[in-house]
């Protein structure tokens, strides 16, 4: 069974950085990218960014471009999160996801074009 575990979560203050990691266990898998989705309190889970392996391409939801980056390992379908310039309204829980077949980048951004997900990880960003 595929599984994606997320990693570094925490708390920190506005102004503040923090990186979280998201690495599979179980059963080996490729996969075509991976991406990454919060959600916060009362609100449905937001598309954050995506990061397509065979070109390296990266793309970033208005809200966090800019302030954040997805870099990883594609040979470990390992992903990281580097979130500089942290708000409050960034506080949620973060999700990492694997989709394993290809794709229009154009699909990336929407939940249903990800087989796997990880449980979240939570990121507190106090005023």
């Amino acid at each position: 069974q595929v599984q994606l575990v997320e990693s570094g979560g925490g708390l920190v203050q506005a102004g503040g950085s923090l990186s979280v990691s998201c690495a599979p266990s179980g059963r080996t898998f490729s996969s075509y990218a991976m991406g990454w989705f919060r959600q916060a309190p009362g609100k449905e889970r937001e598309f954050i960014g995506f990061i397509r392996w065979i070109s390296g391409e990266t793309y970033y939801a208005d809200s966090v471009k800019d302030r954040f980056t997805i870099s990883g390992d594609s040979a470990k379908n390992t992903i990281y999160l580097q979130m500089n310039s942290l708000k409050p309204e960034d506080t949620a829980v973060y999700y990492c996801a694997s989709r394993t077949s290809v794709s229009s980048s154009s699909h990336l951004h929407r939940e249903s074009a990800y087989n796997y997900w990880g449980q979240g990880t939570q990121v507190t960003v106090s005023s």
